[in-house]
């Protein structure tokens, strides 16, 4: 792993913080830290846990991995297939958020079994983010069963099939 160096860190996020047009205390407020911690780690005085920088990059709307590999926590190189790897998982709109998960855990065992790991406070930030997009996608879809609006299965709207697979004409099945 990399060495921090929250000197450019805290140069990367001030800039980010102006291109935003935020003052420190909207941001700190936003990031839900405090004004002179985060003020702290601008100045490079402080290192960042993976979890304050998650919250500093969601209220930036910046990558938290951008923000990682800026901290030395994510050796940029090495892990960018991984990173990338997880992207993907997470983007997928196929998938629900227990299936992600799953697949994030599988993915992380052949790692470790293959002798490559992520660091705790990565994992722990990964696990956290993952987390509140299941709790999102639940609100979404209990919101979608109170109204209505959650379609039905695409299995349940066909009818017979024939043995090769292909839809079974109505009136052949009547009979």
């Amino acid at each position: 792993m990399a060495s921090l160096n929250v000197g450019n860190l805290g140069e990367y996020l001030r800039e980010q913080r102006r291109n935003a047009q935020l003052s420190l205390r909207q941001l700190a407020d936003a990031a839900g830290v405090s004004n002179p911690y985060l003020s702290q780690i601008e100045r490079g005085l402080r290192k960042p846990s993976a979890e304050v920088l998650q919250q500093v990059a969601k209220a930036l709307r910046i990558s938290a991995e951008t923000l990682y590999v800026r901290a030395g926590i994510l050796d940029a190189e090495r892990d960018r297939d991984e990173v990338e790897t997880r992207a993907v998982i997470l983007a997928d709109p196929t998938l629900n958020e227990r299936q992600k998960q799953v697949l994030l855990q599988i993915y992380e065992s052949f790692r470790k079994e293959n002798g490559f790991e992520i660091t705790p406070d990565l994992a722990r930030g990964m696990a956290r983010n993952v987390t509140q997009d299941m709790a999102q996608d639940e609100a979404q879809g209990m919101a979608e069963h109170i109204s209505g609006t959650q379609q039905a299965p695409d299995t349940a709207v066909r009818g017979p099939r024939t043995a090769d697979g292909s839809d079974a004409d109505p009136q052949q099945t009547a009979s």
